[in-house]
């Protein structure tokens, strides 16, 4: 058998929790993975619409798109609480004309796209950006408001940016729940055997993480967008918790939850299950 295909992103929750697993410091399942391919979450989204990748990271807006082809690991996933994306608006933008304004999204299947869309439906003038592109626009006033992701949520001030609304934090105050940002998934073909022992190998990798936290420090450090500590730090401690470990059920209520309300709004398409495998 070929060593199956996986990706995921250069943010630093992500290679926190891989580190262990491309570096062979955990058990993996025969025959094994072949070297990572590192790309942004929305690079990472359209793939998995591909179905180019064995296990991949995606988003859980994503995930309402692939469920016939891709199942949900139990292990490696961000949700929490307090960490959601960001609305803001550039200097001299005025936030109560969301109708007009250009927004810019960081990918049209990125989780901050879908929760826009849930939170202000009347937002059509959507640009799509690459993420970490959408903070100079703003302050450049090239679009009028956006909505940020990763470390936008510590520097957006920087930028001279103003916070229009939390979307995580609007989310939990609607729905009680932790916001679901995203998730591992693999091929369905794989077998139910297979993705139970992809996933304990996620998860193993996640706990020698914890356990060690400053083993992987330069693999982090060479894919982050963000190189200052202070910042990475901050990242891995917001996005990476008990659900990167296991969903829990409260981690798959809050999955389902917003698969649910995507597809009462005409987001997602119907159909497909969110159960994970642990």
């Amino acid at each position: 058998m070929e060593p199956l295909t996986i990706g995921f992103s250069p943010c630093p929750n992500d290679t926190f929790i891989f580190h262990a697993l491309v570096h062979g410091k955990v058990p993996v399942p025969d025959p094994g993975f072949a070297p990572p391919v590192l790309a942004d979450v929305e690079t990472l989204n359209e793939w998995a619409l591909a179905g180019r990748l064995d296990v991949t990271k995606l988003s859980f807006h994503a995930l309402g798109h692939v469920l016939d082809r891709y199942a949900l690991l139990d292990a490696g996933a961000a949700l929490g609480r307090g960490c959601g994306p960001l609305l803001v608006t550039g200097p001299g933008a005025d936030p109560s004309r969301l109708e007009s304004a250009k927004v810019a999204i960081p990918g049209r299947l990125t989780t901050a796209a879908m929760l826009l869309r849930l939170f202000a439906p009347e937002c059509r003038n959507l640009i799509t950006m690459r993420f970490d592109l959408i903070m100079p626009a703003l302050a450049a006033g090239e679009i009028d408001a956006g909505a940020i992701i990763h470390e936008g949520r510590f520097t957006y001030r920087q930028y001279g940016l103003t916070l229009i609304q939390d979307l995580g934090a609007w989310w939990e105050e609607v729905t009680g729940l932790p916001i679901p940002l995203g998730g591992i998934v693999a091929r369905r073909s794989l077998g139910e055997e297979r993705l139970r022992a992809i996933g304990a190998a996620i998860r193993e990798s996640v706990r020698y993480g914890f356990a060690q936290p400053d083993a992987g420090r330069d693999y982090i450090r060479r894919h982050a967008q963000e190189l200052d500590d202070r910042v990475i730090a901050d990242h891995i401690g917001l996005y990476v918790n008990s659900f990167s470990e296991n969903l829990g059920r409260e981690g798959r209520a809050a999955i389902e939850e917003f698969v649910k309300r995507g597809r009462q709004a005409g987001v997602l398409p119907p159909g497909g299950s969110t159960a994970g495998f642990r």
